[in-house]
């Protein structure tokens, strides 16, 4: 077994599946969430946890644009077209969240010698492969894609087009690998959606930080790629399958009482946080 399927291997999972529930909460909650678990899941109070996500018509911002120059009609532009924005408190820049884009947090406690951050990202790379593991032939590969939003060196893709970007939080000796998965629906039209708010916030003038030229045409959703209509439940089946593999006990959860008296406290700071921004 290849060394970064070790940290997916614990005793136990617990899963929390909020992927249905995504017109009922807000996307901040879910950064207060993963915050929770990571303090819980860190300290020894919870076990390792997966959770899965799906918001609306949300854009998560990076700390990096709320610098933009003309942020403000780059924001009222998205929400012209139905979409909200909130800023994240981890790393990257703007990405899309709707009904079509699962996201997955896998949340593990820190060793004495810790998690390497690169061991962190290969972690998830590898639980997306073995996920489809059946399409043999279409090779999923992490490396930056040119053009794509949000671009870094742990894009997933197949055939140069990019589906999905990996995060990572760190708190509290406890690690959350974070992944969206652009699932079903249009890649490039959520892209060409980025590429327009970027030309409004921007508006041609000079920034100290380089953001990205997104290019549409370089993003597509594992449906358009794999050529097979997924749904969100198709892929967490796929989920819960792997990490069964991965462990003696899975089992599916709730924040516990431990985690439900710190949630309030995590959820404030990342209000706190964005009404700042």
């Amino acid at each position: 077994m290849e060394k970064p399927l070790h940290l997916l291997r614990q005793p136990q999972w617990r899963v929390i599946d909020q992927s249905a529930m995504g017109i009922h909460f807000p996307a901040l909650q879910s950064f207060g969430t993963d915050d929770t678990l990571c303090a819980s899941v860190g300290t020894g109070n919870a076990p390792a946890t997966a959770r899965a996500w799906v918001h609306h018509n949300t854009i998560v911002l990076g700390i990096q644009d709320t610098r933009l120059p003309f942020l403000e009609k780059g924001r009222e532009f998205l929400e012209q077209q139905g979409f909200q924005t909130i800023v994240r408190n981890s790393g990257g820049l703007a990405v899309v969240l709707d009904e079509g884009v699962l996201n997955i947090s896998l949340i593990l406690p820190e060793t004495e010698k810790g998690i390497d951050i690169n061991r962190g990202y290969d972690t998830m790379w590898r639980l997306i492969q073995q996920m489809f593991a059946d399409f043999a032939d279409r090779s999923i590969e992490a490396r930056e894609i040119i053009g794509s939003y949000c671009p870094g060196s742990y894009d997933l893709s197949i055939d140069g087009k990019k589906f999905a970007g990996i995060s990572q939080r760190r708190l509290k000796k406890g690690v959350a690998v974070q992944i969206y998965l652009c699932v079903n629906g249009s890649g490039s039209k959520r892209a060409e959606l980025i590429k327009q708010f970027y030309e409004m916030a921007k508006a041609g003038e000079a920034t100290k930080f380089a953001y990205p030229e997104v290019v549409p045409e370089v993003m597509a959703s594992l449906s358009e790629l794999l050529d097979q209509n997924f749904t969100i439940s198709d892929v967490m089946l796929r989920l819960l399958n792997e990490l069964k593999r991965h462990s003696d006990f899975l089992y599916a959860g709730q924040l516990n009482d431990y985690e439900l008296e710190l949630f309030p406290g995590y959820y404030g700071r990342v209000m706190d946080r964005n009404e700042k921004m």
